[in-house]
């Protein structure tokens, strides 16, 4: 795309971003109404958004994976056997927070354990199954494929910039939550490095 390889990106990340914006408007059972005191409704609509994010979040990963794949079995020159085992270790890896961040609220919240567990497990079932569709249409979802990636990264910066940030600068701890911040980050982008 020359000049214009920002595109994808920036269009996916808006839409991204105007998705859950407009979910997060037009849903009314998970806003509190301005008389009710933050409890209960706040906390559910946070997690219910944090969630569906991680969800949307997962559908291309598994989508970038079975790409790569596709690519490795058709022998695609570019494509190495290591190179695929790179991403898929990578993306499984990062899989654990991810769960933990849906599955960690829904217990605070009084879910029992197995069951919030489960909740974290099933938002990421999205993730094989968008893999296994992406390998049988690789050819008709490849230029879609950074729209749909940046999509997913508008949808999770919605969420931390509008729930978690200010859940994690609240209280008297709130430099915990930074510096935790701060360390999830930089194992990522040692992770990313690292895996290549």
């Amino acid at each position: 795309m020359g000049h214009w390889a920002f595109f994808p990106a920036v269009t996916g990340f808006w839409c991204g971003i105007l998705f859950l914006l407009v979910l997060d408007r037009t849903i009314p059972h998970l806003h509190q109404n301005s008389d009710e005191p933050e409890g209960l409704h706040t906390q559910l609509k946070r997690t219910t958004m944090l969630v569906l994010a991680v969800t949307l979040h997962n559908i291309p990963e598994g989508m970038a994976v079975g790409v790569v794949l596709a690519g490795w079995m058709a022998e695609n020159s570019g494509i190495t056997a290591a190179g695929t085992l790179a991403l898929s270790l990578g993306i499984a890896i990062q899989n654990f927070p991810e769960g933990a961040i849906i599955s960690m609220p829904l217990r605070a919240e009084g879910m029992g354990k197995g069951r919030a567990f489960l909740y974290g497990v099933l938002s990421g079932i999205v993730e094989p199954l968008a893999a296994v569709l992406t390998m049988l249409a690789a050819g008709l979802i490849l230029p879609a494929l950074p729209y749909l990636l940046s999509f997913a990264a508008g949808a999770m910066i919605y969420v931390v910039v509008e729930e978690l940030i200010p859940e994690a600068s609240a209280g008297t701890h709130s430099n915990i939550g930074t510096l935790f911040f701060a360390a999830g980050f930089t194992i990522m982008l040692a992770l990313d490095v690292a895996l290549g």
